[in-house]
Order: C-alpha cells, then structure tokens, then sequence
C-alpha cells in the first residue's frame, strides 16, 4: 500500500504525513513543481513535466489496487476509482464507485452556472472540522485496505 497525494495545492500534506508514519506507509507527493518535504525515508517527491495532466498521468499509471490517492480533482478521482485505487479528498470525502458520478455532475453543473455567471464562489476553506474528518476518514481507509477489503 502506497499513498499517493495529487500536490499541488493540497492542504493535507502533513497530515496524511504523519498517518502514513504512524501506520509506516510510503508518500509520494506528485507535482508540477518541487515542494518542500519533511525528512523521512517514507516520503518522495515526484516532479513531473509541465503538461497540463502530467502529475495526473503519473498518478493513475503509478497507483494499484489498495493504493490511496488524496486529491480534490474529481476527474482524478474517477480515474483511479476505475483502477480500484482509493481516493480521498482532502476534506475527508471518500469517493467511491457509487458517489463518483454525482460527484461529477455537480461539478458540471457548476461549472455551467459559472460561465453564465450564476456563480461565484468557490470551494469553501479547510477548517478544524473538515481536517479531522480527513483524518478520521484516511485511518479508516488504510485499517480497510489492510485488511484486504476494497474500497465500498
């Protein structure tokens, strides 16, 4: 089991550092650029090219079964969900097979009401309560995963 966390921009990193710690599970942080590291012999940097998907690619032909990605890019998300890889967003949202789809239709629909102008906001921010539940979410993921059971 690895941990793979779509980087750029992600604000879980140490969090998800000090899980795979405590359970001694290999990170690879995936990005367009270099980002600064805690040492630790379980945490790798991966830069990959300037393409507009590259760290995406990378990720989705890198990643196996019982691996889990972090990311909040649902289009990633879905991509490793058809590699049954696991995928957490950094809020504590765990996506799976059956929530995929919704997931991406409201951001469809999003992204519509944007562009006619209906929207203008975004995401909310990360507070105490949306660490903890990706905390508590990415621990029960992992004993999951351990235990050899796929993601539900």
């Amino acid at each position: 089991m690895k941990i793979y966390i779509d980087g750029d921009g992600c604000p879980v990193k140490d969090e998800t550092y000090k899980v795979a710690a405590r359970y001694k599970i290999q990170v690879l942080v995936v990005a367009n650029k270099w980002l600064k590291l805690p040492p630790s012999s379980l945490i790798e940097m991966i830069v990959v090219g300037g393409d507009f998907n590259a760290a995406d690619d990378w990720i989705v032909n890198a990643s196996q079964p019982f691996d889990i990605v972090i990311t909040a890019d649902l289009l990633l998300a879905d991509r490793c969900l058809k590699k049954h890889v696991g995928a957490l967003g950094p809020k504590g949202f765990q996506f799976t097979e059956d929530n995929i789809g919704q997931a991406l239709a409201s951001r469809e629909l999003m992204t519509n009401l944007r562009h006619m102008g209906e929207n203008h906001g975004g995401p909310a921010p990360m507070d105490k309560k949306s660490k903890s539940q990706f905390l508590s979410q990415l621990d029960r993921m992992i004993q999951q995963f351990k235990r050899g059971e796929a993601s539900k």
